[in-house]
């Protein structure tokens, strides 16, 4: 399955201040998100973003919080998205809305996004979760969420693959603008 525009919802887990610093790779997940963010604006792809006790954890950091527009910020003690009950509500919306498929980005990606992409998937919903736009503190950590993930029927895929599907095609001026943004 190839992700579609129409048909797709981004959702951005708990890039936050205080959790991102430790993060190996950090510093790259959160460039992909910008990207991917940045292309869900020119694309109307909606965004729907979490943040985990931002009262202890801090909230999204700014480079990401400039490019979130009015997008949704759901504050949540649940690991996964789909326990928090808006969250889950919110999500619910998008697919009867006609977009069952969630591009999923964030951290960390052995807890929060694992979890988040094995409860959406079970769920019905068609999920990708973008590794280069993930991090978790030990690179071990992130190949077994990755590996889990698959193992949940969960596609994983990288940011080029994501904005390539979503343009669908060349020769229009978000291809040029995002071709050399990936590259």
């Amino acid at each position: 399955m190839l992700v579609d525009a129409t048909k797709a919802t981004l959702l951005l887990v708990d890039m936050q201040e205080r959790l991102l610093p430790a993060m190996t790779g950090g510093a790259e997940a959160e460039s992909r998100c910008v990207i991917l963010l940045k292309a869900a604006k020119a694309l109307a792809v909606p965004v729907t973003v979490s943040e985990q006790y931002p009262k202890g954890l801090g909230h999204t950091v700014p480079g990401l919080a400039a490019e979130i527009g009015n997008a949704p910020v759901f504050e949540k003690t649940a690991f996964s998205c789909w326990k928090d009950e808006g969250l889950r509500e919110h999500m619910i919306v998008h697919h009867e809305a006609g977009r069952p498929l969630v591009i999923l980005a964030g951290i960390e990606s052995h807890v929060c996004v694992m979890q988040t992409a094995a409860d959406l998937s079970a769920a019905g919903f068609g999920v990708f979760a973008v590794a280069d736009a993930m991090a978790s503190r030990a690179p071990a950590s992130h190949a077994l969420a990755l590996e889990r993930m698959r193992q949940n029927g969960v596609a994983v895929v990288n940011t080029e693959m994501i904005i390539f599907e979503l343009l669908g095609k060349a020769g229009t001026a978000e291809f040029k603008a995002f071709s050399a943004l990936v590259r």
